[in-house]
Parts: C-alpha cells; sequence; structure tokens
C-alpha cells in the first residue's frame, strides 16, 4: 500500500489527460462528421442546373523563387504567386478544385468578398474542412455578384508565403453608364520577406525594435531631442502609449503580381481598367500615379459614383478599381509607397521617356499628436478642406453607384480594438478569441457595430460572407452609403457599420486583416443563428494558429554570466533566468517561474528560486508585476523562507542602436542590488554589452539573442 499511494495523484493526472485527448479527438470526430454530411447535400450545380459551370483547378505547393533577389522558400499557386486569375461571369457556378501538394501542412482557401454558402468560405474547422497533405477539395458556389476579389490561403501565415490571386467577375449585363474601357488588368499588391512567416511572429511576440530599427523608424531619446519632440516623447511613455508605427514587420521587397517592377502592354490613348488589390500581409500603401489623379469606379467590387483621388490609400484585403488612360508618348507610372514610407513598387505604362511618380513625404515617427489630430479633421473635413499629404482611405467621397436598400431597425454593439504593443497581443475587447464567445445573430436581423480603435495602429476589418454599409459620422446610413467587405480603422479613432445577417446560418469570422494581428487575436465569430434563435447545426472549431513560442538571450561579461529562456502560450510564460558570477565567491541565482498575464499592466507569478548570492537562500516564491509610467516595471515578490522582494526596471532607448538598462531590488534578507548597463545592437542576433552591477562590478562582453 506504501508503493501504491504515492501513485495515485500521477495516475489521477494521466487519466486526466487521456479523457482530455479523449474529448478532443471525440469532437474532432463530430466535426469531421458533420463536415461529411454538409459536403453530401446538393451542390450549386444541382441546385442551379441552367447555369454556365466554370472550373478551375488551383495546386498550393512551394518552390525557391527569389521575390526579393535571393533565393528562398515560395509557397506557389500553379507554380507561381500570385496565383492564376479566376475570371466569371455573374450567374456561373464556380467549381475550383484545391489540391494540396505540401508534405507536412494543411491548407486552404477564402474567396475574399465573395458571397458564398457557410461551407465553401474557406475558414479550416470553422465553416470548410480542413485539405490534408495530399488531399483535395472541391469547392462549388453559384456566382452571385460582380467586380474584382481575390482568393488566398486562410491557413496560418500562408498568406505571406505567397498563397494569393485575383477573381474578375464580369456583369451578368451592360451596366448603363459604366465608363468605357479597352481591357483590363488584375494587379496584387503584396509584401515579401526572406524570413519564414513563423519566425516573423515569433520576433514580434518576444519584443524589442528589430524591425522599426530596420525600417528606420525606431525611437529615442535623441532621435525625440533632434527633431524637437522630447517634451512629447516623454508624455506619451508617461502615459504608456507605445510609438506609434505604421507596421509591425520590415519587409525586403513590395510586390506587384510577384515583381519588383511592372510593365504593362497598351497602345496611347487606351482606356484601361486596373483591377487593383492590397493582397498583402500587413502593409498600407499609398496609391499614385505620374498621369495625374486617378479616377476611381468600383470599391471592394461595388461600383461607386466615379470620383478622382490625388493619393489614395489602400488598406490590407481591400481593393479598387481605376481607369487610366495610356498616354501618347513616354513611360508612365502607377506607384504603391508603403505607408511607412519603407518601399514602393510601380506599374508603367507606355514607351519612352521614364516618367516617375514622386514618393509622398515620409511619417514623422515623433509626430504623433500631429498626425492623431490630422486623422480627427479628416473624419470631419471643414467644407472645402484640401486634400491632407497622407490621407486616409476616401470614404467620405464614396457614393453608390445604385442605391441599396436601408435596413429598418437594427441591434447596436461596440467592438473595441484593443491591444498590447510590449506583448504583441491584439484582440477585440481584451479577449483573446479562445476565451470569447460567438456573437449570436438571428438570420435576417439588422447589426450597427461601432468599431472604436483604441490602438496606435490602423486595423483593417473584415468580415467574411457579407457586405455592410458604411454609416456616416452623423449616424446616417443612407441608400447611397457605400458597401464594402473590409474596412479602415484609424488609430484612435471610431467606424460605423451595418449589416443585416441575410446570407445563412453558420459561423462568420470578423477580423483584422493585417495577418500578423489576426494570428495573435483580434478575431471573433459571429454565429448566425435560425429566425427563431436555433443554433446552427454543430459546433464549430476555430482553427487556430500557432499561440505558442519560444525565445531567449544569453549574455556573457568578463565577470558573470546571465539569461534567460522563455516559453509563452497565450497569456502564460514559463521562463528560467539565471545570472551567474564568473569568479570565486560571488554565488549565482537562478529562478523557474510560472507567469500570468492579467491585463496589459499586471501579471502574477509563481516558482522556485535557487540562490546562493549575498545571503539568499532556496524556496519557493509568488508575487506580481505592474507597468509604471514611463514603461517602468515593478516586481513584488515573497519567498517561502520569509524574503520580500521589492525591484523596479526601466530600459531606455538612447539612439537606434544605443540603449541603457537600469535595475535595483531591494530583499529583505539579501540587501540591494542594482545593475546599470549599456548595450549596443549589432544585429538582429547580437549586441556589444558593458557595465555595472553592485554584486559582480564592472564588466563586458556580448548577447546573443535565441
Amino acid at each position: 500500500m506504501r508503493l501504491l499511494l504515492p501513485r495515485l495523484p500521477a495516475l489521477r493526472i494521466l487519466a486526466g489527460c487521456l479523457l482530455g485527448l479523449a474529448a478532443a479527438r471525440a469532437c474532432e470526430q463530430c466535426r469531421l462528421s458533420y463536415f461529411s454530411g454538409m459536403e453530401a447535400a446538393p451542390k450549386a450545380s444541382a441546385l442551379h442546373p441552367d447555369a454556365k459551370i466554370v472550373e478551375y483547378t488551383l495546386e498550393i505547393g512551394e518552390r525557391t523563387l527569389s521575390p526579393a533577389g535571393s533565393p528562398t522558400r515560395v509557397l506557389t499557386v500553379n507554380g507561381g504567386t500570385p496565383g492564376p486569375v479566376l475570371r466569371f461571369r455573374e450567374g456561373d457556378v464556380a467549381r475550383i478544385t484545391v489540391r494540396n501538394t505540401f508534405t507536412d501542412e494543411d491548407t486552404s482557401i477564402h474567396w475574399h468578398g465573395l458571397l458564398v454558402p457557410n461551407l465553401e468560405d474557406g475558414v479550416p474547422g470553422l465553416t470548410t474542412p480542413r485539405i490534408a497533405p495530399g488531399q483535395s477539395r472541391v469547392f462549388e458556389f453559384l456566382v452571385k455578384q460582380n467586380g474584382t476579389y481575390w482568393y488566398h490561403s486562410h491557413t496560418g501565415l500562408q498568406l505571406q508565403g505567397g498563397v494569393t490571386g485575383a477573381i474578375v467577375i464580369e456583369p451578368k449585363e451592360t451596366v448603363p453608364g459604366a465608363e468605357h474601357v479597352d481591357h483590363d488588368v488584375a494587379i496584387l499588391l503584396s509584401d515579401w520577406t526572406d524570413e519564414a512567416p513563423h519566425e516573423v511572429q515569433r520576433t514580434l511576440l518576444r519584443g524589442g525594435d528589430w524591425y522599426s530599427f530596420r525600417r528606420g523608424t525606431a525611437q529615442s531619446w535623441l532621435g525625440a531631442y533632434q527633431a524637437g519632440k522630447l517634451s512629447d516623447y516623454l508624455s506619451r511613455e508617461k502615459s504608456l502609449v507605445p510609438p506609434m508605427d505604421l507596421s509591425d514587420v520590415a519587409f525586403d521587397a513590395f510586390l506587384m503580381n510577384g515583381q519588383r517592377s511592372l510593365h504593362l502592354p497598351g497602345k496611347p490613348g487606351e482606356r484601361v481598367r486596373v483591377r487593383l488589390v492590397n493582397a498583402s500581409a500587413a502593409t498600407y500603401f499609398y496609391l499614385e500615379s505620374a498621369l495625374g489623379a486617378l479616377r476611381v469606379t468600383h470599391a471592394d467590387g461595388q461600383a461607386v459614383t466615379p470620383f478622382d483621388q490625388r493619393r489614395l490609400l489602400i488598406a490590407p484585403a481591400e481593393n479598387y478599381d481605376l481607369v487610366i488612360r495610356i498616354p501618347a508618348e513616354g513611360s508612365w507610372d502607377l506607384r504603391a509607397t508603403a505607408q511607412d514610407g519603407s518601399g514602393a513598387v510601380s506599374a508603367w505604362w507606355g514607351e519612352g521617356l521614364a516618367h516617375p511618380t514622386p514618393a509622398p513625404p515620409k511619417p514623422d515617427p515623433y509626430g504623433m499628436n500631429t498626425y492623431l489630430r490630422s486623422i480627427l479633421d479628416q473624419l470631419d473635413p471643414e467644407p472645402g478642406a484640401t486634400e491632407a499629404e497622407r490621407p486616409l482611405s476616401p470614404y467620405g467621397k464614396f457614393r453608390a453607384a445604385q442605391p441599396h436598400p436601408v435596413a429598418g431597425v437594427h441591434r447596436d454593439l461596440t467592438l473595441n480594438l484593443t491591444g498590447d504593443m510590449m506583448r504583441y497581443e491584439w484582440t477585440f475587447d481584451g479577449t483573446l478569441p479562445a476565451d470569447a464567445e460567438a456573437l449570436r445573430l438571428k438570420a435576417g436581423e439588422a447589426l450597427r457595430v461601432r468599431l472604436v480603435n483604441n490602438t496606435m495602429m490602423h486595423h483593417p476589418i473584415h468580415f467574411h460572407g457579407h457586405f455592410f454599409r458604411l454609416v456616416d459620422q452623423d449616424g446616417a446610413a443612407p441608400a447611397t452609403a457605400p458597401r464594402k467587405h473590409t474596412l479602415d480603422v484609424p488609430p484612435m479613432s471610431v467606424r460605423t457599420i451595418e449589416f443585416t445577417a441575410d446570407e445563412g446560418m453558420g459561423d462568420w469570422l470578423l477580423h483584422c486583416h493585417l495577418l500578423y494581428h489576426h494570428t495573435s487575436g483580434m478575431m471573433r465569430v459571429i454565429r448566425v443563428t435560425g429566425a427563431d434563435g436555433a443554433e446552427p447545426p454543430h459546433a464549430p472549431a476555430l482553427h487556430q494558429m500557432q499561440t505558442s513560442f519560444a525565445w531567449g538571450e544569453a549574455t556573457l561579461l568578463s565577470n558573470h554570466a546571465l539569461g534567460y529562456a522563455t516559453f509563452q502560450d497565450g497569456r502564460s510564460n514559463w521562463t528560467a533566468v539565471w545570472d551567474a558570477g564568473l569568479r570565486r565567491h560571488t554565488g549565482h541565482e537562478a529562478e523557474l517561474t510560472y507567469q500570468r498575464w492579467l491585463s496589459p499592466r499586471l501579471s502574477v507569478f509563481a516558482g522556485y528560486r535557487f540562490d546562493t548570492m549575498n545571503g539568499g537562500v532556496d524556496g519557493l516564491f509568488a508575487g506580481a508585476t505592474y507597468r509604471l509610467p514611463y514603461f517602468m516595471d515593478a516586481r513584488l515578490s515573497q519567498q517561502s523562507g520569509g524574503e520580500t522582494r521589492l525591484g523596479l526596471m526601466k530600459s531606455l532607448a538612447l539612439t537606434d542602436r544605443l540603449g541603457l538598462d537600469l535595475s535595483v531590488q531591494h530583499g529583505t534578507l539579501t540587501g540591494t542590488a542594482t545593475s546599470a548597463h549599456l548595450r549596443y545592437l549589432l544585429n538582429k542576433e547580437t549586441s556589444l554589452v558593458g557595465g555595472w552591477s553592485s554584486d559582480f562590478g564592472l564588466g563586458a562582453g556580448l548577447t546573443l539573442r535565441f
């Protein structure tokens, strides 16, 4: 009996794990059974026997290509990126076979902006079965609309890898009053990084200014002083507002149709419809042409009353139709410049002397207050106001070419766009998807949603399977209000949308289309029930992207070695920290800790400490951290041996490369310890370090990040 009793807790834990695995497998089998039943239902070709069937096959795979000039792994559609343009006519039945030629990862395809049955929407596990390696799935749906749209993978980070393509749908009949064009061309904008997308995500989660440094937008004390904005810089830090940035990632190239420069055919005098899709993972672009103002005829596939725009901001996942006339002589470009000014790409028409488009003014990384005032001015412009040099999306100029019925009684909802830039967590209402309940809406019910952006970044919000109407600043949504599937919500601002749940029961995804925000948690499921409130026939599982990452760093100085390694899963961190003297009698200290974040400022932790320095003792401890004004971190802990410790830590960015780390800690048994170290950034993985600590004295060495 003595041998059996100690094993019982372990057996209980093992049994619990096995039951959990069994339940998860049963749930997966339930979903597979549901999808099998749904796949057996009549398809669009049977429901619409007189419709023309247009078939395509898309093979999702990989090749070694050089989008930015160096050979790297690229995800492809039919051997290239972007994939082929899929062309239909309104009223056709689309039958598209998607083959997964990967050997070790699933895939999926979402038809962005198309009104399709829930089963065909392409979100794996939520609406559509995943496509396993070596498997295929046939998507079939009635083409119910016309315009420019696009398709992309909705699995993991495959969009960044290149799984994208354009969709062009011609109207069933000639549209009265439509602008005449001689031909059209589809252009997909994209951003490219030679880094593996999962490494990009890991780098963002671990924090630091590496990507800002690469883009030349990293903020520092010296930079703020030179810009005359030191007081603004300090005011921002006091308020715990992170540096405003227009992009999270430093990209190696910006592309049009997979190329760094595009030359398109055409004869002088021809009118060309440019079907432009922003298929980037994370980049807003300013569009401008040396030919003059852009003639905008469609937005997100929907016809608008044509208008001119000198400089057009296009958010990720948005699309516009433009009409240009090829000049009689010379070569003229349509330039797409990254909103953060880090690069550009051009499409050229015509032959002869080149006429490039001037670059728009670069943003001022320290001009947060000026930029926010500009946003407010543009959202509520004065009569006769001129176009800003760095304009917002021109939604105020949109008028639907054809009026649409206005929803009557509607329900109101507010969604807050929230984020913690320090931990790279983006959410709605501060809630991760795993902890959020679906937002329920009855079939036929109208919902008006206030999107309140409480962050310092733009967010392009996309709603699957539906179009929504933009509600103006006064709360009006006239019949000519523009209809869109993706909407930019600028920093610290509010946009309001309205839609009717009229595209079928099921779970539809609402999410930020900045890829790394989406995968970090800025998504929510809207569940459309029956008109009587009856639930959809299954409980879908939102296929989560990878949320578990590990990283760390090790510093070797002439007098001691220190470092940490952490494993993060959602709001939980498991961390090992060490600090050991390299001289005799200096001792060592190490901690193994579990930490749980309760809010962007507050976390609690518990762990075990090994301590031979300054009279310390080994033992269990627990405590909390809190972020104070000026991004100063406070840490309070209580150890089982009776010691209480309070520490304060602050990092200062002196220049874009040079930083200063300061810390002070007082323990009731171990006394007070202080340190100050300068670090000089060499590259993403290494920094030079030198400084002083009360435990070890002066030292210098190298930090390695892994």
